[in-house]
């Protein structure tokens, strides 16, 4: 018989290494995460995943994702593949609407692409930077999410901040870390600049392009503001959940941590 390589993973198992992480009942977590770092004997797959942090926060606790939509953008700024320039105004057309029921999550995994399908599960109305979220506090993270300035002072990454919530990165670093978008709103530093994006979305039952303004994101620096931010004493819980390496640590530290960093730092 082959020998077989890893432990079985199961929603007790996965539940008992969150609650060792500190992973507590009754915060707002907002979590990113990689379903494949966990192993390949993930019983029940990314369902148990989910399940397992529903547990760990508890019926007064709130989970929240990304569900991201990158592709229903402006076709002009395309380049992964890009497109045909000639295509444009058909794409502008006829690319489906925003459907927060409906539209699939892009580059964000299978755990909340799965999440957002959940019975109870809410999800934000933006069409490009959409949350998902399931528990005591979701209506409140993910409601109001304004057009303009999708990850700032009106969006759900204000609210978790506003809740004093917790971020989980789970087999992904910081460079996955969007709170760290809320701070470049906040934050003062060269080059700081915005842009008009588009996407399609209904309006009183009619599809319509609509254009709107955000920031020009960049998250290059990341993964060293995260390093800094560990060094200088932020509170961090590092462990393991299955065969990922995970971080645990208050939103609301980092981004003030993240501001001064990009202020400085961004020069």
């Amino acid at each position: 018989m082959e020998e077989i390589k890893g432990a079985l993973i199961t929603v007790n198992s996965l539940l008992q290494d969150l609650t060792r992480l500190g992973v507590r009942k009754g915060t707002t977590l907002l979590v990113h995460s990689s379903f494949k770092s966990l192993g390949e004997w993930v019983l029940g797959g990314p369902v148990s995943v989910i399940l397992a942090l529903e547990k760990a926060l508890g019926q007064s606790g709130t989970l929240v994702m990304p569900t991201h939509t990158s592709d229903l953008s402006d076709p002009a700024g395309w380049g992964n593949p890009p497109a045909p320039e000639a295509w444009w105004d058909t794409i502008r057309a006829e690319m489906p609407p925003y459907d927060p029921d409906l539209t699939p999550c892009r580059w964000m995994g299978i755990i909340p692409e799965t999440f957002r399908k959940q019975k109870g599960v809410i999800r934000s109305s933006h069409p490009q930077v959409s949350f998902a979220a399931w528990g005591a506090q979701a209506k409140e993270v993910v409601s109001g999410h304004e057009l303009d300035n999708g990850l700032g002072e009106r969006s759900p990454l204000a609210r978790i901040y506003d809740q004093q919530g917790w971020v989980l990165l789970l087999g992904v670093g910081n460079e996955n870390n969007t709170s760290l978008h809320l701070a470049e709103h906040r934050a003062n530093y060269a080059g700081k600049k915005t842009v008009e994006c588009g996407s399609p979305v209904m309006i009183d039952g009619i599809r319509q392009w609509i254009s709107y303004m955000d920031l020009e994101y960049e998250s290059a620096d990341f993964g060293r503001l995260g390093a800094d931010f560990e060094r200088s004493g932020g509170k961090i819980t590092r462990g393991k959940v299955a065969g990922a390496e995970a971080v645990l640590m208050p939103q609301r530290e980092i981004v003030d941590f993240a501001v001064r960093w990009l202020e400085q730092k961004r020069c």
